[in-house]
């Protein structure tokens, strides 16, 4: 770490050396979650933490106790500024191409807080299907090759269709639509966003309507809005998928916005 930094890269809860690090850099048999920090604390904590422990348990057979994890979590915290960005990442000390199960480990790091793009943003429409999709793991050479991609055709990112032609989500997004009364979200099999499960259960908390409903490219013109959400952001609008338009709504980004600042922030 740059002595100048605020930042951190602790693993297992000391600072990490380069030797740590090194053989991170052919790791892909692994998986994160990623989280803002705004004055100290996470919004939807506990979706982070079922996310790392759901994942540990099918892809290493193993989990590190909740306990464990929070006390890194509060290490890395204290350390840094009260506004950051942070990713925990879980990998196995077995390595890759290894049979055998070896420990989990969580490398935690932080840097600079974010807020995502303004918007709108066009995103092209692309087929393709995540491996593992329920899993937030690493290692995914599509995404940033298809964002490369979109933007090499004047877009702004990809969104993904499925086998069956639905939409299922972004390169790094969950995507999400309005049909001017209610919020709807794309059925497919998707990565469940920490930041989509705050929304969902602060719309129902708002009594804000809300549906799952497949969405394809046909039906995009029927729909009143589309925005995309991450880590970064609840919400920003998209204009364009392929070569539809889709009208601005905002209400719709509001709505978003609403639900998820309505999300208590915790500390670990």
């Amino acid at each position: 770490m740059n002595e100048d930094s605020p930042y951190i890269a602790h693993l297992d809860g000391r600072p990490a050396t380069t030797g740590d690090l090194a053989p991170l850099a052919f790791s892909g048999h692994a998986h994160f979650t990623a989280a803002q920090i705004r004055d100290g604390r996470i919004r939807g904590l506990d979706l982070h933490l079922e996310r790392l422990r759901s994942a540990s348990v099918e892809l290493f057979g193993r989990a590190l106790p909740e306990d464990v994890v929070r006390a890194h979590l509060r290490g890395a915290l204290h350390d840094g500024p009260a506004d950051m960005s942070l990713t925990a990442t879980v990998f196995s000390t077995a390595g890759e191409f290894a049979a055998a199960e070896g420990e989990p480990t969580l490398l935690v790091r932080t840097g600079p807080p974010s807020s995502g793009p303004a918007g709108p943003l066009a995103l092209a429409a692309v087929e393709h299907e995540r491996f593992l999709p329920h899993i937030k793991h690493v290692g995914e050479v599509a995404k940033t090759h298809l964002l490369r991609q979109a933007v090499a055709d004047g877009l702004d990112d990809a969104a993904f269709l499925d086998r069956e032609g639905r939409f299922s989500e972004a390169t790094i997004w969950n995507l999400v639509f309005w049909d001017g009364e209610a919020v709807v979200w794309p059925e497919a099999r998707i990565l469940t966003g920490t930041t989509l499960g705050i929304v969902r259960r602060q719309l129902d908390a708002l009594g804000i309507g809300q549906r799952v409903a497949p969405v394809t490219p046909a039906d995009l013109t029927s729909l009143a809005g589309a925005a995309v959400m991450n880590s970064w952001t609840p919400g920003i609008p998209v204009h364009r998928i392929g070569s539809t338009e889709l009208p601005a709504a905002p209400h719709f980004l509001r709505t978003l916005h609403r639900a998820y600042t309505a999300e208590p922030p915790t500390a670990p």
